[in-house]
């Protein structure tokens, strides 16, 4: 380690047993235009995902709160995709309105326990292959998650009900697990390899990990632990590698993955991202395309009417994530694609996904990984202080 860390020059003594490197968070960098600008209105956005073209570098969370059936549908047809959680609600209850009604209404005391209570209902296969041929029937992408516990559980079954992309999730996930004996653990390995579509893997946050679930045939790779809007993770269990590090690290991983063997595996930011200018600098960083949670459940369409939770809310033993009320703020239209009606980043993502790479000069989002980015603790404070004493735009 501290060689490596030697070799990149930025090594740190935080003691005598440990050397560490500085890692840094969207909200520590900032993008430098260069000599030549673009008209966003011929910059291409495009990117691919399991041989799956999409002309919005952005994918809705897997959560209950964010993506139902009429959620996956209207994204797909957006251009954009919605991932539906096969361990949530919507395979657990034949009517999943009423629980969400539930959820959305009890107060802070008494959600913890219900989450556990309403999670505690078995999962369907019945409701599994329903949803799925509900979003394909009306003409969407059907793109679901599932743990690895998940995986192992109804891995050979996804394709037979129709998914067309599976997102294997977790808090951390790697290639070697040591578990108890007489347990079964997950084969990544065999479950890209026989599973019969395209796997998005994930979460990880360095460039070893990385590479490892790429050769082992990860279709995507999502990168963040913790950095949520509804994420507890990092309080809970103290890991976590700040989003522009992270990021970064793993898009050198992608790279070298591809030198070496011709494949190019996206990166997809996952986590802590609010409004277009965090995108722009994810992309910047490295990411192929973001998921995001708490921006979509602020649609009216988003099924948590307000609220979000994050997949590790319900844990039985140990929670890691909590329900924060988001508002509702615009149409899901307003909010991917504009116009734009709130003056604080949230609107129109795309547009200023294309704004951003205008004026950075980027053509495409190839180009977009390649602006210069700086180190800028106070780009999102200087010469702020009236919005943020009278709380409208970036002082919200």
């Amino acid at each position: 380690m501290t060689e490596s860390l030697q070799n990149l020059g930025v090594n740190f003594q935080l003691g005598r047993t440990k050397t560490v490197r500085r890692a840094y968070g969207i909200d520590e960098i900032a993008l430098v235009p260069g000599s030549r600008t673009v008209d966003p209105e011929i910059t291409r956005t495009t990117w691919e995902i399991g041989g799956f073209e999409r002309d919005i570098p952005i994918i809705a969370s897997a959560m209950d709160g964010v993506v139902d059936v009429n959620m996956a549908v209207s994204l797909s047809n957006m251009g954009s995709l919605g991932v539906l959680n096969l361990e949530g609600v919507q395979t657990r209850y034949e009517d999943p309105e009423p629980v969400l009604n539930k959820i959305t209404s009890t107060g802070k005391e008494e959600f913890v326990p219900l989450m556990q209570e309403i999670y505690k209902q078995p999962i369907k296969e019945e409701l599994i292959l329903k949803r799925i041929q509900e979003i394909k029937e009306r003409g969407g992408i059907a793109a679901v998650s599932g743990t690895p516990l998940a995986a192992i559980k109804f891995g050979n079954k996804i394709k037979d009900f129709g998914a067309d992309l599976f997102f294997l999730q977790a808090t951390v996930v790697s290639t070697e697990h040591i578990g108890k004996k007489g347990n079964q653990n997950l084969d990544l390995f065999h479950l890209c390899q026989n599973i019969g579509i395209p796997v998005a893997v994930g979460n990880c946050v360095t460039y070893e990990v990385s590479l490892e679930l790429m050769r082992a045939g990860a279709a995507a790779i999502m990168v963040g632990i913790g950095p949520g809007a509804a994420c507890t993770s990092r309080g809970v269990l103290g890991v976590g590698v700040p989003q522009a590090t992270a990021i970064s690290d793993c898009a050198a991983a992608r790279n070298d993955y591809q030198k070496e063997t011709g494949k190019y595996v996206p990166i997809i930011a996952d986590g802590g991202i609010i409004t277009g200018g965090d995108i722009c600098k994810c992309i910047a960083c490295g990411a192929d395309s973001v998921m995001i949670g708490s921006p979509i459940a602020r649609s009216k369409e988003a099924p948590g009417k307000g609220f979000h939770w994050g997949m590790a809310t319900p844990s039985p033993v140990l929670p890691r994530g909590t329900r924060i009320k988001v508002g509702t703020t615009g149409s899901l239209k307003s909010i991917l694609l504009g116009p734009a009606i709130l003056d604080d980043g949230t609107h129109n993502l795309l547009g200023a996904i294309k704004t951003s790479m205008g004026t950075l000069g980027a053509i495409d989002l190839k180009e977009m990984q390649k602006v210069e980015v700086v180190i800028a603790p106070s780009l999102l404070t200087e010469g702020k202080v009236y919005q943020k004493a009278q709380q409208l735009g970036m002082g919200k």
